[in-house]
């Protein structure tokens, strides 16, 4: 059978003009149809789904437009770009495929022969061409998968043989042909396993990592010659077995601890962890870690030990040499190797350092530099008197350095202050309250100074931390002292001129010395007042007015300054207000000065006027508003009052148009009170379309009588 075989082969290979491509010849330009008729595709273990496998030639000279192709598999057929590709994975082909194409112009097939093909039986043979093809005999089976293992980093060549799928099958061996799928086979990435159709044999064609995927899960089944299952997917296993092929490899290539001085041997200072990437559950990645170097290596070489297996660093100098103030240096650097295989000669290594700082605690108390400070100042003056300078020997800017001091005696007023100056520590005493040497010429002050931080339970401040300063006040001569300031009186308006209105007194801040005194004037806005020089007696010089713009809410103020004859002399100001008492001293007047009226209005009321006085109540209103004194006024005007300030004006006839002048006569209600003849001018005016035209002429007085006849009516129009 399989000579018969091999003879139609050969017939068929006999009638290619050109393999893999070669074009027959004797024809002259187009014709239709494919242009290369026989084709050669070589099989590689299985064809891929949508895998494009070779481009036919095909030409109808008109267009190729609404081709179709028919393969005589149903397992392919050709795309638009004229390739030949799988609509499925084909894991076993015939070895000759017929290709038809058709279309309005061409009708003509061609043929695909299929090499490397593994050697069929008769039977399968029979199927594959056609002849004598049956139904696949089935069986019960049992597919048994072993799971598999690879050893990353295997060099080429490439595939090897990893492991084989057993089937256990009662009858009709060899019939089946064995499919691997799952990632790693046909899914990404794609191509790392491969399974020999025939024997189930396994094999990894490339280097693999582990690192990157440590096992691989595939499914192995198995189909007849026809593409019928024959043995349902069962689980392939492939782990990927670990080669130390990766360093240990720090978080950090720098790490930063601290320690603080004088913490017992064992005290933790920080942790080092370094990471490899290989399999944690052998000795790839089982890391030891050690200190290789130490700098400096005093006072011992050997400062700090490291667990080998967590990576702890602690101290393992005594606490009494671990001191901050006596080590050479307040920073070590180690030097730390991490190595995996357990620490063993063969494992790989990592580096990475350790910076160790040895922080301060509050061991000494701050001491001043002496014992006595002392200062001279003059009374009266300000600012800082004395610097006070401490020795620490901690660290300095911090807590344990910084200084804080305190007065604890001699400064029952609170005339001092200290403040400690950030730059150097010192402390600088200042005056709060300006000293008076007449009150307390020196002062003898005890400061203590203090650390920020407490003080570790086995150190105490002693007597160097307290000092003593000496302050000596320096006399200067102080200008006079008012008072009371401000000095208030209260006076009446326009009393006469050279009236008394207050006495100045004043003290001399220097009762040790026997001076003088004299006074003069040093602010008077209006120029009132005069003082005199020796007793400070203050008198008027011009009249006192209320009403003066001078005078701010019924307050005069002015302001004196008085002179001592010390060396060099002294001076000092003090103000008195005088509080002005109204007189009825200013006569009132009417507002408005202006009214205006239209001749036709039917309304005979012309305005309502108000009285004003600059004076205060009583000497104001009410007012009395009334005609003025002339003859015939009251046949033409009426003035009648509305209330304590204002009063209705009214027309008792008619007037034409005109500007005429209307004598009024005021008075308030002052002590005697005071009258004021006035007059407001009041224009008639022929009033259209909302406008009023009002005479420019002079002014008639309004008692004449060749007025009183003229009919008019008057509308008040203010």
């Amino acid at each position: 059978m399989e000579i018969g075989v091999r003879i139609l082969l050969a017939f068929l290979l006999h009638q290619v003009a050109r393999v893999g491509g070669q074009e027959d010849g004797g024809h002259e330009g187009c014709s239709p149809g494919f242009q290369v008729k026989h084709y050669q595709l070589a099989f590689t273990g299985s064809f891929q789904k949508g895998q494009a496998l070779i481009q036919v030639e095909f030409d109808d000279c008109a267009g190729n437009e609404d081709v179709q192709f028919e393969v005589s598999d149903p397992s392919f057929f050709v795309d638009e770009d004229l390739n030949l590709v799988p609509r499925q994975d084909v894991l076993r082909s015939q070895p000759v495929l017929s290709i038809h194409g058709l279309s309005a112009h061409a009708d003509d097939t061609a043929q695909v022969e299929v090499t490397g093909l593994p050697a069929q039986s008769p039977h399968t043979l029979r199927c594959v061409l056609g002849v004598g093809q049956t139904l696949p005999f089935r069986s019960k089976r049992s597919l048994l998968i072993p799971p598999m293992i690879v050893t990353e980093n295997q060099r080429a060549p490439f595939p090897r043989k990893i492991g084989t799928s057993h089937v256990i099958s009662t009858e009709r061996l060899g019939s089946h042909i064995f499919r691997l799928t799952g990632p790693g086979a046909d899914q990404d990435p794609k191509g790392l396993f491969t399974i020999d159709i025939d024997t189930g044999e396994v094999s990894v064609s490339r280097s693999l990592d582990r690192e990157a995927i440590d096992s691989y899960q595939l499914e192995v089944s198995t189909t007849d010659f026809a593409g019928n299952l024959v043995e349902a997917p069962a689980l392939l296993v492939i782990t990927v077995i670990d080669q130390n092929d990766n360093r240990p490899i720090f978080k950090e290539q720098s790490y930063t601890g601290e320690v603080l001085e004088g913490s017992p041997k064992g005290t933790t200072v920080m942790a080092m962890t370094a990471l490899d990437a290989d399999d944690a559950g052998t000795d790839n990645a089982a890391l030891r870690y050690n200190i290789v170097r130490q700098s400096p290596d005093k006072p011992s070489p050997s400062m700090f030990y490291i667990d080998a297996e967590r990576g702890d660093i602690v101290t393992v100098i005594s606490n009494k040499l671990l001191d901050r103030e006596t080590l050479p240096t307040t920073t070590y650097e180690l030097e730390i190797v991490a190595k995996d295989m357990a620490g063993s000669e063969v494992g790989l290594t990592g580096t990475a350092t350790a910076t160790i700082t040895i922080t301060d605690k509050n061991d000494h108390a701050p001491e001043f530099t002496r014992t006595l400070f002392e200062a001279h100042v003059f009374e009266g003056s300000s600012g800082v008197v004395v610097n006070l300078t401490v020795d620490d020997r901690d660290d300095p800017d911090t807590g344990a350095w910084r200084a804080i001091y305190s007065i604890i005696k001699g400064d029952p007023t609170l005339s001092f202050k200290i403040q400690t100056n950030p730059d150097n520590n010192e402390g600088m005493l200042s005056i709060s309250k300006p000293l008076d040497y007449e009150a307390k010429a020196p002062h003898t002050l005890l400061i203590k100074v203090e650390n920020e931080d407490a003080l570790v339970p086995d150190v105490g401040y002693g007597p160097s931390s307290t000092a003593t300063v000496h302050i000596a006040v320096l006399d200067v001569n102080e200008g006079p002292v008012f008072f009371p300031d401000p000095l208030i009186v209260s006076r009446m308006e326009n009393i006469p001129i050279g009236s008394f209105v207050a006495s100045l007194n004043t003290t001399d801040p220097d009762i040790l010395q026997i001076q003088s005194i004299r006074y003069a004037v040093l602010r008077d806005p209006a120029g009132w007042l005069s003082v005199s020089p020796v007793t400070g007696t203050v008198n008027t010089s011009g009249s006192l007015d209320r009403e003066s713009p001078y005078v701010h809410d019924n307050k005069y103020t002015a302001v004196f300054i008085a002179t001592d004859n010390g060396s060099p002399p002294a001076t000092g100001t003090g103000t008195l207000v005088i509080h002005l008492e109204d007189y009825n001293d200013n006569a009132p007047y009417v507002v408005p000065s202006i009214a205006r009226v239209c001749e036709d209005a039917h309304d005979m009321n012309v305005a309502i006027v108000g009285g004003r006085d600059k004076d205060l109540a009583p000497n104001a209103a009410p007012f009395k508003i009334e005609l003025g004194k002339q003859l015939g006024l009251d046949k033409t005007w009426k003035v009648t009052s509305v209330n304590s300030t204002h009063s209705q004006v009214m027309l008792l006839q008619p007037l034409k148009m005109a500007n005429y002048q209307l004598p009024l006569l005021i008075t308030d209600s002052g002590v005697p009170p005071l009258s004021n003849n006035t007059e407001i001018k009041v224009q008639v005016c022929v009033c259209k379309k909302n406008k009023m035209h009002c005479s420019s002429g002079p002014s008639h007085r309004a008692s004449l009588p060749v007025l009183l006849a003229t009919p008019l009516l008057v509308l008040l129009c203010l």
